[in-house]
């Protein structure tokens, strides 16, 4: 697969079709982008479990975190990597020892690591690199245009609201 590119199509089908994530880097610091990050897909009614062995007990976000992704309790769709291209190789190794595997392995923005892409991707496991979850969801719905930010998608459709105020939904529905 080209990892220069990927069709929102693409994109979509991925955060349509997971329901559980594994943050790996996540902090609990409120200030930094994995924070942000895990508390946008609880928001967005993802299961997120953040993993981090130095706040593994404790909660982040509001939700409880982990020391590595074998100790989550159920299977974990996608894999979300906060930490840096030369340290994702071992965290998609780790991602690739889970049963069942993951259906997706995400790296965020300035990740990137072909030779763990292509591990994955030789498993059967989907790879989004050097893009952001929470980003592409919010431009994916409209959100990211209320900030005036061009997000190239243009449609007639009619966005789709979520419960709450001014919220919504990456489905088609």
């Amino acid at each position: 697969m080209n990892h220069d590119h990927y069709s929102d199509k693409y994109i979509r089908s991925i955060l349509e079709g997971v329901k559980t994530v594994a943050i790996v880097g996540a902090s609990s610091n409120t200030s930094r982008p994995s924070f942000f990050v895990t508390q946008y897909l609880i928001s967005k009614g993802y299961e997120v479990f953040p993993v981090n062995p130095g706040q593994a007990g404790n909660k982040i976000a509001g939700a409880m975190c982990y020391a590595s992704m074998k100790d989550i309790p159920q299977p974990i769709h996608m894999v979300d990597v906060f930490r840096n291209s030369k340290a994702a190789y071992s965290v998609i190794e780790e991602s690739l020892e889970l049963s069942p595997l993951p259906k997706v392995i995400w790296m965020q923005l300035e990740v990137r690591n072909d030779a763990a892409a292509k591990l994955a991707e030789d498993k059967g496991v989907q790879i989004v690199m050097n893009r952001c979850p929470k980003i592409e969801y919010a431009r994916l719905c409209g959100e990211i245009g209320w900030a005036g930010v061009a997000t190239g998608v243009i449609s007639s459709r009619k966005t789709k609201l979520q419960n709450g105020f001014q919220r919504y939904d990456i489905a088609k529905k």
